[in-house]
């Protein structure tokens, strides 16, 4: 297999903001015919989108909603953003961002993916965590008629959920291969589960009821951090091995997880990275990440979120030793592997060797 595309930011047109919710909407990209190659993606897969406001720049990742239809590329690409208290981005899109703007949205990223196959699938996603599922599972059924699939969501209210017509229309389309389970957390429902929240003792009990937990071939789960190590927690305790379940986290607390690894960061070390078929070597400064030394750089670095989340950062670790603060987006075999997040590493050794390229 040859080195992965190199990822690029292209001005993209917005030909639609759908409003969903009172705190969400969905912005739809027009993709030129001569771009549509690159905006190729797999079900499950998520966009970066850039501004430049006061001087700064400010980088999101959304993933997308919308179905993979054809093997030439697409036409259009769909997302949606939810509002956050504070948040620069999604504030700018609920209250400025209108049809005909120009945005600058980066060709798609992610292994957070399911490739249609037959088999029994399954998520657990909370909030905007619909987003990717929405995509894989509007993918899976139309392309793979042996495969059925089971969302569980958990949305505070019915008026909070996001993308409730297309989930309603999975369940008309296909009723004998998709099945919908709703949890409301602060909402009673006339009919189904009580309220409350989706967490590990609950679903303990839960899943079994439903599924025959141990036959699925996938698990997708999606959503703020809690939610995710809850669901994880408990499909490991009911027995589902590792290499069968996927995350995705879209929220995450300061300090609500430790570091992921503990090596103790070197001073007056220098960061080797091979990008884009070329190599350099610069000196880190003190509590710079090395993505950070390498961005000084090489601007064209790939980077999103900068919060070990997202995973656009991901590269190899050819040699030395790094300290990592937080990993959200790395499955244990990637890890395993050798892979790390730059933006969340930190040098252990006196030298190291990243390859963005692999």
């Amino acid at each position: 297999m040859g080195a992965p595309a190199k990822s690029r930011f292209h001005a993209l047109r917005v030909t639609a903001v759908d409003r969903l919710t009172d705190d969400s909407v969905a912005l739809t990209f027009a993709v030129p015919p001569e771009l549509r190659a690159e905006y190729r993606y797999a079900p499950g897969q998520h966009l970066a989108i850039r501004r430049h406001a006061e001087g700064a720049e400010i980088r999101r990742t959304y993933s997308v909603c919308s179905p993979v239809l054809g093997a030439d590329g697409p036409a259009e690409v769909r997302v949606g953003v939810r509002l956050v208290d504070g948040g620069e981005f999604s504030t700018y899109a609920h209250k400025e961002i209108a049809v005909g703007d120009t945005l600058d949205v980066m060709t798609p990223a992610g292994r957070f993916t399911l490739e249609p196959r037959p088999g029994h699938f399954a998520a657990v996603v909370g909030g905007s965590g619909i987003t990717p599922v929405l995509s894989i599972a509007a993918t899976l059924l139309a392309r793979e008629p042996e495969a059925r699939f089971c969302l569980i969501r958990s949305d505070r209210s019915a008026a909070s959920t996001m993308f409730l017509e297309e989930v309603a229309d999975l369940k008309d389309r296909y009723p004998q291969r998709f099945q919908l389970v709703t949890v409301l957390s602060r909402e009673e429902q006339q009919a189904g589960l009580p309220s409350g929240r989706l967490d590990e003792e609950r679903l303990t009990g839960l899943l079994p009821a439903l599924l025959p937990v141990e036959r699925i071939d996938g698990w997708f789960l999606c959503g703020p951090f809690g939610l995710v190590q809850g669901a994880e927690r408990a499909l490991r305790g009911l027995g589902v091995e590792r290499a069968r379940i996927h995350e995705e986290i879209f929220h995450v607390d300061s300090g609500t997880a430790p570091a992921a690894s503990q090596a103790p960061v070197v001073a007056h070390s220098r960061v080797t990275a091979q990008l884009d078929g070329r190599s350099g070597s610069w000196p880190v400064q003190d509590g710079e990440s090395l993505l950070e030394t390498v961005l000084r750089n090489r601007p064209d670095a790939p980077y999103a979120c900068k919060g070990g989340v997202c995973g656009t950062c991901r590269a190899f670790l050819v040699s030395g030793e790094v300290r990592m603060d937080r990993n959200y987006a790395l499955e244990p075999e990637e890890t395993d592997a050798g892979y790390v997040l730059a933006c969340q590493s930190h040098p252990a050794t006196e030298q190291v060797e990243l390859d963005f390229d692999r």
